[in-house]
């Protein structure tokens, strides 16, 4: 087995990229490398070729070793549903959801899970980069631990911690992790990292020799601010570049508080055509917006109530008096219709909830999980295009007689009379360009971008930035 597992002093230090970054790098040499995540939490989901889910992150990571996702890169996926429950996916399937303190007695049994996951990559694969989660300073989190620690002495890997050093104190990151870590923990962590510096990194040499002195742990390197990561697939809704334009078709997306799938939005974010704003709770619609977007979310009802309480609901109205348009895509969907129902509970509390009333149509949730990637036809435009669904619930009525698209022939989504509003259940259809094109289109806006070229040469150049600033044959060696 040959494997190594990056950790961080904290959340989103830049775990993810490297280990992207990384898994590109041993590609290049010639090495079948592929990603693991013991644990992710995270409403931005990717559905796998094997018909699971895993995070998205994990799913740009094998795009960077040049495999396919699939659910063994992530076997434990939790989901945030409320503020204190998570769905709780293994190896690609919902399992349950579960409280926090619920699931801390899970964890024994999950385990398995992730340690049979691990067991296949590592026997299929020259390499393994693992993904750690938070961090592993996090002691009082360490009994049961499948994350961080926990995993690493259960399959026996190698440790490098990384430090965000954009983030202030970084010598205190990295000695603070050894000082509350135990001395078995400590032992396992062959050296450190320093990811985001701004400027001259030989102006942090003193800081670096003393990191290493205090702990004894030997440096892999300072890696600078790579300045094309917004060019990527966000890891985070607030991570979502606007482009800054004054100029463009104004695309409105609604920041709402169980946000999930949000990458959906990143391709429009690289369009020099479009000003895509993500707004936040606490501001109106502009009313310059042109276009709408209701995106998905992990609670449907919980997020109505979220939308209504910044005032959305009457923005949304006024805004489609003014002629203006609204897409909302799976949950967003959901939301626009007369009503959405979940009489299990299957999201919270059973009951109905009033829907926005801008489709004809009305949604009931159902336990059934619909996973699957999908080739399509845009209706309007008569364009092809691939997706993927993700979703519980089905959505019915009247509106439905006009679809947003067809999947194998069959209707999908629902169109208002007037075409000014839209649902659709498909994640990922702004990143195929031809539809893009065809729906920017239909707003007299040019599409310039191509995406998925684009992320793989950010790919290919995030691999080089690591060549330049780490020691990545000594990491290599650490891996074993």
């Amino acid at each position: 087995m040959t494997a190594l597992m990056i950790q961080g002093t904290g959340s989103n230090v830049g775990k993810s990229l490297l280990v992207a970054g990384l898994c590109r790098a041993a590609r290049a040499r010639g090495l079948s490398v592929a990603p693991f995540k013991p644990q992710n939490m995270s409403n931005n989901a990717a559905v796998t070729a094997d018909g699971g889910e895993i995070g998205r992150a994990q799913a740009l990571q094998a795009l960077a070793a040049g495999l396919p996702p699939h659910t063994d890169m992530n076997p434990v996926l939790l989901k945030p549903e409320t503020d204190v429950g998570a769905q709780v996916v293994v190896q690609g399937r919902r399992l349950t959801t579960a409280r926090a303190r619920d699931y801390a007695r899970l964890k024994p049994q999950l385990m398995d899970k992730v340690l049979e996951s691990f067991g296949r990559l590592t026997a299929a694969h020259d390499l393994v980069l693992v993904e750690g989660a938070g961090s592993p300073a996090e002691v009082n989190l360490r009994a049961g631990d499948i994350a961080n620690m926990g995993f690493a002495e259960a399959a026996n890997v190698p440790v490098i911690l990384a430090g965000d050093i954009d983030r202030g104190g970084v010598i205190a990151q990295i000695v603070g992790t050894q000082a509350v870590i135990s001395d078995a923990d400590a032992a396992r962590i062959r050296g450190f990292l320093i990811n985001r510096f701004r400027g001259d990194p030989s102006l942090f040499d003193d800081g670096y020799a003393l990191i290493e002195a205090r702990t004894g742990w030997r440096g892999f390197g300072v890696v600078p601010w790579f300045g094309e990561a917004w060019r990527l697939p966000a890891e985070d809704a607030l991570d979502i570049a606007e482009g800054g334009r004054a100029e463009g078709l104004h695309i409105v997306c609604l920041r709402l508080s169980r946000i999930a799938n949000f990458d959906d939005l990143d391709p429009l974010a690289q369009e020099p055509g479009v000003r895509l704003t993500m707004l936040g709770p606490g501001h109106a619609i502009p009313g310059d917006a042109d276009v709408v977007i209701l995106p998905g979310t992990k609670s449907t009802r919980g997020d109505l109530a979220f939308l209504r309480a910044q005032g959305w609901d009457v923005d949304l109205a006024a805004h489609v008096r003014r002629g203006g348009h609204v897409l909302g895509i799976c949950g967003g969907y959901q939301m626009l219709g007369a009503s959405v129902a979940d009489p299990g509970g299957i999201e919270g509390d059973p009951g109905t909830d009033p829907g926005l009333g801008l489709l004809d149509a009305a949604t009931v949730m159902h336990p059934e999980k619909r996973l699957s990637e999908v080739s399509a036809e845009h209706v309007a435009s008569g364009t092809a295009f691939s997706g993927y669904e993700i979703h519980i619930g089905r959505t019915d009525g009247p509106d439905r007689a006009r679809p947003f698209a067809r999947v194998d022939g069959r209707p999908e989504g629902a169109v208002r009379p007037d075409g000014r509003v839209a649902g659709s259940y498909l994640h990922g259809m702004f990143r195929d360009d031809a539809f893009r094109a065809a729906w920017l289109g239909g707003f007299g806006a040019r599409s310039e971008a191509r995406y998925d070229a684009t992320v793989d040469a950010t790919l290919d150049a995030l691999a080089a930035h690591l060549e330049a600033h780490l020691d990545i044959d000594g990491l290599l060696l650490a891996a074993g």
